[in-house]
């Protein structure tokens, strides 16, 4: 077997960024010129077309450099086997843990950041807030339908598991010349990559911390996929609830 090849963290900031900026981008051109369909639909069908299959090819071609056959290899490197029972019961600690957070930090860096975010969502269409429930209650019921069950899959599902892979897995692992300093710069990586809502990016640092840490000492990343995906389905239920009450 291979060792596994540091991929540097330069390279690994400009791949992401560059991937994100330029999805990012993608995003805004088509939420503009397709202004009959929700921004948030547009978004979750981008990022089933473009961003996550960019993620998975990324680990798959690592795999194949490095092991001979393409794989989810390079994502894996050293996790260990824990009993299911274990992973829950750290990954809904770790929820609780966010909760917290979604009350203390969160409304705090909204706070902060108002101003800000305003000014930046003025020289953009309405349907780029996505706290503009109104505006999603705009669109024919059918439109609203398919936009909840599109985000609920994309969000709870596809979202969080393609990205600890990536995240979790693969850049720790060919980044792991950092030592214990690797899964905090991961978790910024990850936090800023998120060029689409720039506005949490202190929010998403606290709540990502704990469970990185965790999963990166038991070196298990399904303790973080499994929290990921209980923060993603509270949230997208309660913007469901939202659009439907």
């Amino acid at each position: 077997m291979k060792n596994t090849t540091e991929i540097g963290l330069m390279k690994t900031a400009v791949t992401v960024f560059s991937m994100t900026g330029l999805f990012t981008v993608l995003y805004l051109i088509t939420g503009i010129v397709l202004p009959q369909l929700p921004t948030l639909l547009i978004f979750c069908i981008l990022g089933g077309l473009f961003l996550m299959p960019v993620e998975w090819f990324l680990m798959l071609r690592q795999s194949k450099k490095d092991y001979g056959k393409y794989s989810l290899k390079s994502a894996l490197i050293g996790q260990d086997k824990q009993p299911i029972i274990k992973t829950l019961f750290f990954a809904f600690v770790l929820f609780g843990v966010a909760g917290i957070f979604s009350i203390t930090i969160q409304p705090l860096e909204n706070m902060l950041l108002f101003t800000l975010r305003e000014r930046l969502l003025s020289f953009l269409p309405i349907g780029f807030d996505w706290n503009n429930i109104e505006y999603i209650k705009s669109f024919p019921k059918n439109t609203i339908m398919a936009t909840c069950a599109v985000y609920f899959i994309f969000n709870v599902f596809i979202g969080p598991v393609t990205e600890e892979f990536f995240f979790r897995g693969y850049l720790t692992t060919y980044n792991s010349k950092y030592g214990k300093a690797t899964p905090v710069i991961v978790t910024i990586i990850f936090s800023l990559y998120h060029f689409w809502l720039p506005f949490q990016n202190i929010f998403r640092i606290f709540v990502f911390l704990p469970m990185v840490y965790i999963s990166y000492r038991k070196r298990n990343l399904y303790i973080c996929m499994v929290s990921h995906i209980l923060c993603n389905l509270f949230a997208t239920i309660s913007f469901i609830i939202a659009v439907f009450s």
